[in-house]
């Protein structure tokens, strides 16, 4: 079982079967209803890269919930453990390389075309083999992505649509067809007025461009099962 909950903007929790992660923990973004930090206590924290509408509440949550390590890039981690004084909470990787998270679960850091103060930003996929989840993180449309799809064969991707700091609608539809998931559920629009694709737009171009896939749109707040 997937179970996806949309907090706004590139805000989410996925509970993976008998593991929880929150990715980009943004929680207090506009669009969402909730106020303070997520009851939910998760495994893992992943935070794509280091600007403030990513990083969110990832250090607050790190310290509300004490067994929870947040996975990132090198250098965002090693930040991460310097403010909490703290090495063996955070997990740093780098690009392609599989972090092994046991039983079977595994996080794996994407490229994504964007930008970053501590180290490169990046993409996700995690899960296990046949419930992988693609958080693509702010990015704008790259060749890679078809190589995520043929090597873990998302069952979801999470793509942003907004446009101006990352994929618009038509390069997002296109960003599905290289990844072929299940799933699709667009993320980063209509939190501020630039970033403005909709989903609707979204689901025009994957008309135009021939792309079968479940469209989940969600709204800020609401939760979503895959059981397939």
């Amino acid at each position: 079982m997937i179970k996806v909950k949309w907090f706004g903007h590139a805000a989410f929790q996925v509970s993976i079967d008998s593991k929880t992660f929150y990715v980009d923990p943004w929680i207090s973004n506009p669009l969402s209803p909730v106020k303070g930090l997520p009851e939910a206590e998760p495994d893992y924290i992943i935070v794509t890269h280091d600007h403030g509408d990513h990083l969110g509440e990832a250090i607050e949550m790190l310290k509300k919930f004490s067994k929870a390590k947040l996975i990132g890039i090198y250098e965002l981690a090693s930040y991460v453990a310097e403010v909490l004084q703290d090495q063996t909470r955070v997990i740093g990787a780098n690009i392609g390389g599989p972090i092994d998270l046991g039983e079977g679960y595994k996080a794996i850091l994407t490229p994504a075309f964007h930008s970053s103060g501590r180290g490169a930003p990046t993409g996700v996929v995690f899960g296990k083999p046949g419930k992988f989840v693609y958080h693509a993180g702010d990015t704008g449309l790259h060749y890679e992505m078809k190589l995520i799809g043929d090597l873990y064969k998302p069952t979801v991707a999470l793509l942003p649509i907004g446009g101006h700091f990352t994929m618009g609608p038509e390069e997002a539809a296109y960003a599905t067809s290289l990844i072929r998931p299940k799933y699709v559920i667009p993320m980063h629009y209509g939190t501020f007025p630039v970033i403005k694709g909709t989903p609707e737009e979204f689901k025009e171009h994957l008309r135009k461009l021939n792309v079968e896939v479940n469209v989940i749109v969600l709204k800020a707040g609401e939760e979503y099962v895959i059981t397939d």
